[in-house]
Formats: C-alpha cells, sequence, structure tokens
C-alpha cells in the first residue's frame, strides 16, 4: 500500500481533533505575527520570499546595496601571504632561528612537530600607488590596481586542513551540506538573466576544490541555488547538449511531458522541490542557446586577449577570469573561480616560494588585474564585489618535512592570513588589520571568517542575521551564530 495512504487510513478522530486545535491555534498566531510582519515589511532586513515557480527571479535586496553581482577567486590550497601580501622584515631579521616558544606552545601543525625554524621571504617588496600599499615581487601586475584594492592583512579562521577550512570559508561550517556563498546570494537575489545560471563555477588547473560540490553546493537550499560548473573547453556545461538523435523540437517535446508529469506530482504532493525541478529543467533548455555564445571568449578583442594573457580553448584562470567579466556583464549574480596549484609546502620545486611561487603567481598576478581594470573601464567594478582568497594562511616557519631540504615550503597556518577585495563597496588602496612582528596572529584589528561573510553579505544588501533560511526546525544562515560586520572596510 502507499504509505501515504496508509498513514491516512492510521490517522484518528483523536489526531483530527488535535490536529485542528493546533491548526487554528496556529492560523491565530499567524495572523497576529503577519499582521507585524506586513506592517515592518523588509524594512528589518529580511529578504523578499521566493516563488518557486521561478526562484531565480531577479529580486531587490531588503537593504541599500553597494554591490549587484560578485566574483570569488579561491586560489585552491591557500597561498604563501607572508610571500604575497605581507612583509615582516623582522622575520627576515631573524631567518633560521627557532620558533620562540610561546608561539607554538600548545598549537597543533598539519605537518611540522616539534620546534621549527623561522623563514623569512626571499620576496623583494614594493611600495604601490598612491595608497602605498606593500605587495611583493610575485605580484607585479597587482602592483598596478593597488589603489582599488582593499587588502585585509589580520584574517583568522578555526581551521587548518585544506577541506574543512575551504567550506568553513564558504558555508560557515567545516561540515559538507550547508548552503555555499554563492547559493544565498542568489537564494537572495536571483539573477538578471533568465537564460543563463544564476550562479555559474569555473575551475582551472585540473583539480576540483578540496571541499567538492560542497564548496558551491546549495545544502538544504532548493537545488536550482547551486552553482552550475561550466567549461571553457568542450560543451561549456556537461549534460545540457541533446544527444544523438535528439533535435530541438524533439527536447522541446520531452520537456513539456515531463512538465506536465511534474505538475500531476506538484499538485498531488505540494513538495516545492518538484516545481523548482521543472524551473532547472527550463533553464536548461534556455542555457543551450545561451551558455555557448557568452563562453565564446574568442569573441573579444586581441587586445582584451592580450591583456588577461588568454588563449581560447584552454582551461587557464586567464580564461576564467575573462569569462567571469563576460558573465557578470550578461546578468549573472555570483561566479566563483577555483585555481589549483597554491599548497606551497615545499615538498616540489613547483612549491618552492621563490621560483615556484614566481611561476604559479604569473598564472593568477595578470589576469586577476587585467579583470579589475576590464571591470573599470566597462563601469562595473562599482556595483561587482571581487574576493580573492585561500582557504587559511601559511606558517611563518618552514614546513616540518620539507625544513631539512633545499626547497623552501610553509605549512598550514589558520591564525593569521590575508585576503583582498575591489569594488562593490569596499574601500580601495587600504591595507586592513595587521599581524605581529613574526606574523604569528592577528595583532590588530582581527576579522573572523564569519565577519568577512557577514560584511560581504552587506555589501550585497543584507543583514546576514535575517537571511535565514529554516530546516530541520532552526534557522540556518551562512555565518552560524557568529559574525559582524566591519564597517571599516566600507567605502
Amino acid at each position: 500500500m502507499d504509505p501515504r495512504l496508509e498513514q491516512r487510513l492510521l490517522a484518528t478522530r483523536r489526531h483530527l481533533l488535535g490536529g485542528m486545535a493546533g491548526g487554528i491555534g496556529g492560523m491565530a498566531l499567524a495572523s497576529l505575527l503577519g499582521e507585524r510582519a506586513g506592517a515592518a515589511g523588509t524594512a528589518v532586513g529580511r529578504p523578499a520570499s521566493v516563488d518557486p515557480a521561478d526562484p531565480m527571479a531577479a529580486r531587490q535586496p531588503p537593504l541599500p546595496a553597494r554591490a549587484k553581482r560578485m566574483i570569488v577567486i579561491h586560489l585552491t590550497g591557500s597561498p604563501p601571504h607572508l610571500d604575497l601580501y605581507d612583509h615582516k622584515p623582522e622575520l627576515v631579521r631573524r631567518d633560521g632561528q627557532e620558533c620562540p616558544a610561546d608561539t607554538i606552545a600548545g598549537k597543533k601543525f598539519a605537518f611540522t612537530s616539534g620546534v621549527p625554524r623561522l623563514l623569512g621571504t626571499p620576496r623583494k617588496w614594493t611600495r604601490c600607488g598612491e595608497s602605498g600599499m606593500e605587495l611583493s615581487d610575485a605580484i607585479p601586475h597587482l602592483h598596478r590596481v593597488a589603489d582599488r584594492l582593499c587588502l585585509v592583512k589580520s584574517m583568522f579562521t578555526d581551521q587548518f586542513n585544506h577541506a574543512p577550512a575551504e567550506l568553513m570559508v564558504y558555508t560557515g561550517s567545516p561540515r559538507a551540506g550547508r548552503p555555499s556563498l554563492g547559493s544565498w546570494a542568489t537564494y537572495g537575489l536571483g539573477t538578471e538573466n533568465a537564460n543563463l545560471p544564476g550562479f555559474v563555477v569555473l575551475i582551472s588547473s585540473g583539480v576540483q576544490p578540496n571541499g567538492g560540490t560542497s564548496s558551491f553546493g546549495a545544502g538544504f537550499l532548493p537545488s536550482v541555488f547551486q552553482g552550475v560548473q561550466c567549461r571553457s573547453k568542450g560543451d561549456p556545461v556537461l549534460y545540457v547538449s541533446d544527444p544523438p538523435g535528439m533535435d530541438r523540437s524533439m527536447r522541446r517535446r520531452t520537456l513539456d511531458a515531463l512538465r506536465d508529469l511534474n505538475e500531476l506530482q506538484a499538485r498531488e504532493l505540494g513538495n516545492p522541490e518538484t516545481v523548482t525541478r521543472i524551473a532547472q529543467y527550463e533553464l536548461a533548455y534556455r542555457m543551450q542557446a545561451s551558455v555557448p555564445e557568452v563562453m565564446d571568449i574568442s569573441r573579444e578583442p586581441p587586445a582584451v586577449l592580450e591583456a588577461y594573457g588568454a588563449k581560447p580553448g584552454s582551461p587557464s584562470l586567464a580564461n576564467n577570469c575573462l569569462l567571469a567579466r563576460r558573465l557578470v556583464e550578461e546578468g549573472v549574480r555570483f561566479v566563483h573561480l577555483f585555481d589549483w596549484g597554491w599548497d606551497f609546502h615545499g615538498t616540489n620545486p613547483a612549491e618552492d616560494i621563490r621560483d615556484g611561487l614566481t611561476r604559479k603567481a604569473a598564472t593568477f598576478d595578470r589576469p586577476a588585474a587585467a579583470l579589475i581594470e576590464d571591470l573599470e573601464r566597462r563601469g562595473l567594478l562599482d556595483d561587482t564585489l571581487v574576493l580573492c582568497t585561500g582557504e587559511f594562511g601559511r606558517t611563518p616557519f618552514r614546513e616540518g618535512r620539507t625544513a631539512a631540504g633545499a626547497i623552501l615550503g610553509r605549512d598550514h597556518y589558520p591564525d593569521c592570513y590575508s585576503v583582498w577585495m575591489a569594488g562593490g563597496g569596499v574601500r580601495g588602496g587600504l591595507s586592513y588589520g595587521e599581524s605581529d612582528d613574526l606574523g604569528f596572529k592577528a595583532a590588530r584589528d582581527q576579522v573572523h571568517v564569519h565577519d568577512l561573510q557577514a560584511t560581504i553579505l552587506h555589501l550585497l544588501g543584507f543583514d546576514h542575521t535575517k537571511l535565514t533560511h529554516r530546516f530541520q526546525g532552526r534557522d540556518f544562515r551562512l555565518t552560524d551564530v557568529h559574525g559582524r560586520v566591519v564597517k571599516d572596510l566600507l567605502a
């Protein structure tokens, strides 16, 4: 027997009356609360409701927004911030000395034990732009846009292993199953182009994120809000193209039949995910025509390709930065780039903070600077927030496994690291926060991962405590029960 029918047959009169009593009381309470909510409207900071039949429809944020869209560049593995963004002359002076006891007492590290030796940076440093922001010689192109960067040098997190730390940055929890930042953004705002996904993911260097698809998943939000992974080589989106033997008209008839069946099920069971599924099928059909065009960077002028270092058909970060600009220009709300290869332990020459970092940074520095300049030239930077981050930082000492070798590398480090933002309402030319003289902890103006998330949502027009979704009896949010808006970062 159908278990739903069996449940109805087993319901007694006592169950019926009890349910009615609860229902009547609930209706009365809802009416009272509804009057208050109606009086307050969205002024209290709650987002507009999502229409299951059109979940990606554009919605206005409840608060004034500085950013309409967002691009995230995630350097998977976490770059050595002490060799890129946070110059420590005292650490250089004490290079090779044992770490002071109080800096490592009671701490655990991923691959280091005992008493490690301090590692000063071998990089050269320059004060850049009118702001005098200090940046290393590994990222010379970013020197040009220093006055557009909002550099936070006092970040910290709770996690020191890759997957939990990456999930912490993008879902607010070190465990899989929560919605990602891009999912929360599209859940609150929808998208501006009905023919493209609201949340696009692009991956370079051939490796998936440490957190897997959970780093861009929808968690317990409707699945339409998860990131859609696109490719710069081959079919832009897997499984969207018509299979052999099926033309466009046959696909349309197939989808119409599926829609009719799903609508029958939706009317019978009332599951909003069924309505969402209909919307996803329709989006996929529209994407067949719209995605190949926007993903074709060969349409760009040669000078633009040269500025990014992009080569059509190559799955590179340069191509993906250019694609990010094309996507947001076409109305995509959130673009998330993941680039593998930033785990600088020093276990091989590619992970050496000298030549290895020079080579790897060259694949990122030029397109990242070009992206900022291109967005600004097209009038998009003011309302497009760009974030560049890893999942944590790197140690001020040599990594334990490679400490006796000729290759210089650093271990994972959660207590202090650097990220930067640009555009979208942040203060350009700002170096915010400070680590101690040796780079062991955030000594001034500390910014936790949850604080960064709260600030991002504020820039997008949300009170992070009110952008919530009820699941298993609890209102969940990106920042969990933590977070504060760092107002000093705002323009």
